[in-house]
């Protein structure tokens, strides 16, 4: 992924969470020069070690850039407050000062794409299925959270029998970690991978239903 041999995953140490304990305290580049080797030591390598572990049942890996883009926000900060990647078929893996956070779902969508959604989850069939891969998720200590109207959409009842999965507009599965003793050893590449297995029939469900957008790049939005 980043062109060299990559090292064995041994877990995150705890000057991960130290590094962002600090960031949160002083977002600036004089922070981040001071803290780069840290950070290339215990947040980066070790997330291109996890997700290059993590990449024969997951597939491609990608890390995101530690810059926030501040072009269009009121907020300055220059960097982000954690590490997000994903792997192409697994989900999301965020590390940040509260620890680990694993994910899947679609966290963006297309109008087409909320249009397929809410018929799924209204058709007699499909909605079903989905209230039950939801509430045997949320048995299991993962969350559903997705952006949602506060009202219920157009064309749907407010009585409707889902008209909580109606309001999505994405929808996404979570759990938070935090700082389990695991955090730090081998084994938590074995735990993502078990929570991205967990929650697979989520994302499983979404790509019959809904999946990508059919809509040229200036629809989309």
């Amino acid at each position: 992924m980043n062109g060299g041999p990559m090292s064995e995953f041994t877990g995150f140490p705890p000057e991960a969470l130290v590094f962002y304990d600090g960031l949160e305290a002083d977002n600036s580049k004089a922070y981040w020069t001071d803290h780069r080797e840290m950070y290339a030591n215990a947040v980066r390598g070790p997330m291109l070690a996890l997700l290059d572990a993590l990449e024969p049942e997951f597939g491609e890996p990608h890390v995101f850039r530690p810059n926030r883009d501040v072009r269009f926000s009121k907020d300055k900060s220059p960097y982000k407050t954690a590490i997000g990647a994903h792997n192409e078929h697994g989900g999301y893996v965020q590390v940040s000062a509260a620890g680990l956070m694993v994910a899947t779902g679609y966290w963006q969508t297309a109008p087409d794409q909320v249009e397929r959604l809410r018929a799924a989850v209204a058709d007699d069939v499909t909605g079903p299925q989905l209230e039950a891969v939801v509430a045997g998720l949320r048995k299991d200590g993962y969350e559903i959270s997705g952006n949602r109207l506060k009202t219920h959409p157009r064309g749907y009842d407010a009585d409707h029998p889902r008209i909580e999965l109606l309001r999505h507009r994405t929808m996404t599965a979570h759990r938070e970690f935090g700082e389990p003793s695991w955090l730090a050893e081998p084994a938590c590449a074995e735990r993502v991978a078990a929570a991205w297995r967990d929650m697979r029939v989520l994302r499983d469900w979404l790509d019959r239903h809904v999946g990508p957008t059919r809509l040229p790049q200036d629809r989309r939005r």
